[in-house]
């Protein structure tokens, strides 16, 4: 079945409810790059979200769009803070991936309160996104970010600017916690009345590696066989109104699309506690 689209916002664009975590490229040759492009292709995916920090991600995926551009929204990021420095590497951006724009431009994990208030000020990152858009570099801006405390301070950000779109952690150990659980919930019916599309990433994650063998590219710990990934995925994918972003591995992101293609019920808490309690799951973030 194909993986079902869902309106991004108010971009006017229809997203697939998955879209591909171009992470998953930093350190892969263009052999393996373009082979993941087949599978996007025959899954239908129709979204990248790439990095200027994501190593030679943004290179990657510029062959693929010489013949598909039209077949993708194209997403970016910036981890620079000051206007300057945010503007000129949104041109290095624009030159790896070899295109004259980009659709989605994002400020990246904007977390920390102290970077917050350099980008969202005079003379921060955003005077630069404006910049962009007036320019045609980029068509809409958004904002993403890791951590307890982000759907919170997501929801600062949105007060502070009006970004297209937000992105941040979803899974069902994260939503446990009833702080994050509040300000996600918050975050989300801002973002419904307001058109703001909602990008979740972590869905498949299992816990952080800590002192264990690192057998997947991802910085934590991700489900790597597909029962487990179908119901944390599906679980994911349950919640109205939201795209997933696929985990940052070239070898689990086979099993992800599989899961996204068959998707139909969304796991009872019970499986998921079974799920989480099996697989020993922990709290990527306190």
């Amino acid at each position: 079945m194909p993986i079902p689209t869902l309106e991004f916002g108010s971009t006017g664009h229809s997203s697939t409810r998955l879209i591909f975590g171009g992470a998953s490229l930093a350190a892969v040759s263009q052999d393996v790059a373009d082979r993941v492009l087949d599978l996007l292709l025959q899954h239908g995916v129709n979204h990248i979200d790439v990095a200027a920090s994501y190593g030679d991600a943004e290179l990657r995926v510029a062959p693929w769009l010489r013949t598909h551009r039209d077949d993708f929204f194209l997403a970016t990021k910036t981890g620079e803070r000051t206007a300057d420095a945010a503007y000129e590497e949104l041109g290095r951006s624009l030159d790896r991936l070899g295109v004259d724009r980009v659709d989605l431009w994002q400020l990246h994990n904007l977390a920390d309160p102290i970077e917050w208030d350099i980008a969202l000020s005079p003379g921060g990152a955003i005077e630069a996104a404006v910049r962009a858009k007036e320019e045609g570099l980029v068509r809409f801006v958004g904002v993403t970010g890791h951590g307890a405390q982000i759907a919170a301070n997501h929801r600062r950000s949105l007060e502070r600017y009006s970004f297209d779109s937000v992105l941040l952690p979803y899974n069902w150990v994260t939503m446990q916690s009833p702080y994050y659980a509040e300000n996600f919930n918050g975050l989300q019916a801002t973002c419904t009345e307001r058109g703001v599309a909602v990008q979740t990433i972590k869905s498949a994650a299992r816990r952080p590696w800590l002192a264990r063998e690192h057998t997947a590219a991802t910085w934590y710990e991700p489900y790597q066989d597909q029962d487990a990934i179908d119901l944390s995925l599906w679980w994911s994918l349950g919640r109205d109104g939201v795209h997933v972003i696929s985990p940052g591995d070239v070898d689990v992101l086979p099993k992800v699309l599989d899961a996204a293609s068959r998707f139909e019920d969304v796991p009872t808490d019970e499986a998921m506690r079974a799920l989480n309690e099996r697989a020993e799951a922990a709290p990527l973030f306190v």
